[in-house]
């Protein structure tokens, strides 16, 4: 019988930018590898995701648009194998038994770079450490797919 695939709980500020696009790209790279969730540490309940993230997503062939924000809870955070908090903004205190791993990422729009431009920055950013996280935890992942245009 396979081990069952380890989970990884993605988290932000809001849930419905950065950790949405890595649980969307994780489900799309690495199916095999681990499965994906999300959280915010201040989720913004009711609301859709951010629009840049649904359509920089979009053009590689994930659909985030249903997505609906959650509140991280010490509880999501125990049930999953590890917690990855995405970027610096989100303050995150592990409970007791809960292992989290931060990546620091770059802003964009430090440099000037905003709009889609900076989201498909962020965008290929995420998709590159999800691939090394899948290869960490032993399955071959790929770079997202380009969405094929006629």
């Amino acid at each position: 019988m396979p081990s069952p695939r380890p989970s990884v709980l993605f988290v932000c500020v809001s849930n419905r930018g950065k950790s949405v696009m890595a649980e969307g790209l994780a489900q799309q790279m690495a199916p095999g590898a681990f499965t994906a969730s999300s959280a915010g540490t201040a989720a913004k309940i009711g609301a859709a995701p951010n629009d840049l993230s649904t359509a920089v997503l979009a053009e590689v062939g994930v659909d985030i648009s249903t997505h609906e924000p959650r509140q991280l809870t010490d509880a999501l955070m125990r049930a999953a194998d590890l917690t990855v908090v995405i970027g610096t903004a989100a303050r995150v205190t592990a409970p007791e038994g809960a292992t989290v791993e931060v990546w620091e990422t770059d802003e964009p729009s430090l440099r000037g770079i905003e709009g889609m431009d900076r989201m498909r920055l962020v965008r290929d950013e995420i998709a590159g450490r999800i691939a090394d996280l899948a290869r960490r935890l032993g399955s071959v992942s790929s770079r997202p797919r380009p969405v094929q245009r006629p």
